[in-house]
């Protein structure tokens, strides 16, 4: 249950130079004007890959004061616990031509209007920024017009220099650059002066050298990385609201399992913040919790570690401060008196089908079992060649029903059951995996799979 949805309010400056003047550019949540096409985009909505590592991409990059002035950014967290103060916001939508702004999250046919900023899921994950050309004309992301207007892009002593920054907001703005260019990035000011070449900082690229440059960006895994997760609860977190932000992530976070009454059942995320997520306590109305962490590649963290942490005392009403770190317990499995098999086991069955130079294979495991139900999870894995999108039905078993499901678009019929990628993990490069879950009322059976990629 949500008692309040953060990370909402006006708070955005995209900025950018045209001969000396600034333009800025305020989120406002409304519909804010009609269909306007503008002369060209950078790239054409077909070519994103929101839910994998893409290979470097370029687009039109501006920058921003600040999460401030509100007590969570768009993934969920203070601007002072995140892993480095050198972050990006990405593109909310995708929708050329088309200033409207959309309910976030995005969900059914809006989905095909997502962005970079893919609801949340990309929140927490590094990208290496590398500078490139100059803009020599009028830049500054009027909506219906062109980039660099009356001008040309031209390389000066700045290019080649990179710096590596952490996903952290979203930029839903009215503007062509969040709206036009797919791999827009926004970057934080003092991020500016920061950038390195040859060894050595820059001078700050602003405002002499800024002009909105173009920026190539990739996704990659958190440089230099140790320790472990930081969990902590977000204000307002009381025993039957567990709002928690998890960060300090070696790669991304795609969701979080919460162990509850002996299951493992999927937290809801908070809103489109991909580091928010109201996890459920172990017993209802108790203030232990055990949860494990999903990545962006779609694989448990850390082999399916168990992290196991308490409601502090001073929480015991409700959590004041914005953010209150928590200590935990780590393991391989949770503390529980619920009879069942446990996590990670089961047996597993497998069926391999093929689409026109695709192989689609799905697997079959029992995560948890118990006397009148179960946790299943299949992994769905591309063979030779990428799968643009992938299906997987199976028939239930006698007595079986479909109670819920996470990380797919399942739906019954009858008894069977049939499961469809999400739009961050439809598309599967090849000889990757995506991995969906699912709550069955009924005895443990392994079902026979099919699955299919058009």
């Amino acid at each position: 249950m949500h008692a309040f949805t953060r990370g909402r309010t006006t708070r955005r400056q995209c900025r950018g130079t045209t001969g000396g003047k600034h333009r800025r550019a305020t989120t406002v949540l409304v519909v804010l004007g009609t269909t306007i096409a503008v002369t060209w985009p950078l790239a054409p909505a077909s070519a994103l890959d929101t839910s994998g590592t893409p290979s470097p991409v370029t687009g039109n990059a501006t920058w921003f004061s600040g999460i401030g002035g509100t007590a969570y950014g768009g993934c969920g967290l203070p601007q002072s616990e995140l892993d480095t103060q050198d972050f990006i916001a990405l593109n909310v939508y995708n929708t050329p031509g088309d200033y409207v702004y959309y309910p976030r999250p995005l969900t059914g046919t809006n989905l095909a209007k997502v962005g970079m900023w893919n609801n949340g899921h990309n929140c927490g994950r590094w990208v290496r920024v590398t500078v490139g050309d100059y803009c020599t004309g009028v830049n500054d992301g009027a909506a219906g017009q062109a980039f660099c207007r009356n001008g040309s892009w031209v390389a000066d002593e700045n290019n080649g220099a990179t710096l590596n920054m952490i996903v952290a907001d979203s930029c839903g703005d009215d503007n062509a650059w969040c709206r036009e260019d797919p791999y827009h990035i926004d970057l934080a000011r003092p991020s500016l002066a920061r950038f390195v070449k040859n060894g050595a900082t820059v001078p700050d690229l602003y405002p002499d050298h800024w002009n909105n440059r173009h920026m190539t960006w990739e996704f990659i895994e958190a440089p230099d990385y140790s320790g472990d997760i930081t969990i902590g609860f977000l204000q307002g977190a009381q025993t039957w609201w567990g709002a928690i932000a998890i960060s300090h992530l070696p790669n991304g976070i795609h969701g979080i399992e919460s162990y509850v009454d002996g299951a493992w059942v999927p937290a809801e995320m908070d809103g489109d913040m991909g580091q928010a997520f109201i996890a459920k306590p172990k017993m209802a109305g108790g203030s232990d919790f055990s949860i494990r962490v999903i990545d962006a590649a779609d694989e448990y963290l850390n082999d399916g570690r168990v992290y196991s942490f308490s409601l502090p005392e001073a929480c015991s009403e409700r959590c004041l401060p914005m953010y209150t770190q928590v200590d935990y317990t780590t393991s391989t499995s949770p503390t529980s008196t619920a009879t069942g098999t446990g996590p990670g086991t089961g047996t597993a069955t497998t069926t391999t089908t093929s689409g026109p130079g695709r192989t689609c294979t799905a697997t079959y495991r029992t995560v948890n079992s118990w006397p009148d139900g179960l946790q299943g999870e299949i992994t769905v894995q591309a063979g030779t060649s990428a799968l643009s999108g992938w299906t997987v039905s199976w028939d239930l078993a006698d007595g079986q029903s479909l109670k819920e499901s996470w990380n797919a678009t399942v739906t019954s019929s009858g008894s069977t059951i049939t499961a469809r990628g999400l739009s961050w993990n439809g598309t599967v490069k090849a000889g990757s995996t995506a991995t969906f879950g699912f709550v069955l009322n009924g005895a443990a059976a392994s079902p026979a799979l099919t699955c299919t990629s058009p």
